[in-house]
C-alpha cells in the first residue's frame, strides 16, 4: 500500500517523515546506532526481505541520511555509516525509545539501557532547553508560526 506524500507539505514533522518515516528506516536507523554497518548483519538481526532492505537503505543513502562505503574489494561489499544528517536523528531515536520504555516495554522494562560512555552510568537523555538548561515538556513548549510564511502554506 502507498502512502501519501508529505513533499508538498510545509510542516518540519512532514518534512522529516517523508524522509524516515516509513517504520523499516526506523528499526535500520536504530541497528545503525547500535553499530550495525553491513547488509548481512541488518537483514540477520532483522529478518527483514532483502529487497525490502536494499530499497530502504538505498533510500536512506539517497537521502543523505547513511552513507555507503566500500570496505572490501573482488566482490565489492559496502557498509552503511550514519552521516551527519543521520547522527542528527539519535534524538529522534532515543525518544520513540524512551516513549517505548514508559508504554509498552512490559512488567519486564525496557529491553536496552543507554549508558553514557564518558561517566560510565546509566542515562536516559532528556529534552532540554538551550537557554536555561530546565527538562521540557509538551506542556512547557509553544509552537509560533514564522510570520514570513504565508497562511495559505501552514497545514490545517
Amino acid at each position: 500500500m502507498r502512502r501519501t506524500s508529505f513533499a508538498a507539505v510545509d510542516c518540519s514533522i512532514a518534512q522529516a517523515l517523508e524522509v524516515v518515516g516509513e517504520w523499516w528506516s526506523l528499526v535500520i536507523l536504530r541497528d545503525a546506532f547500535q553499530g550495525v554497518r553491513r547488509f548481512e548483519d541488518f537483514q540477520r538481526r532483522l529478518g527483514i526481505a532483502r529487497n525490502v532492505l536494499s530499497e530502504r537503505l538505498q533510500r536512506l543513502v539517497d537521502e543523505g541520511v547513511l552513507e555507503r562505503r566500500l570496505y572490501q574489494s573482488k566482490p565489492d561489499r559496502y557498509e552503511y555509516r550514519l552521516s551527519e544528517k543521520g547522527l542528527d536523528l539519535y534524538p529522534v531515536i532515543v525518544g520513540l525509545m524512551r516513549w517505548g520504555d514508559k508504554w509498552a516495554a512490559g512488567e519486564e522494562g525496557p529491553p536496552v539501557i543507554l549508558t553514557h560512555r564518558q561517566c560510565g552510568h546509566d542515562a536516559t537523555p532528556v529534552l532540554a532547553c538551550p537557554a536555561c538548561g530546565d527538562e521540557v515538556g509538551a506542556r512547557d513548549m509553544s509552537f509560533r508560526w514564522q510570520p514570513a510564511r504565508p497562511r495559505a502554506s501552514r497545514p490545517a
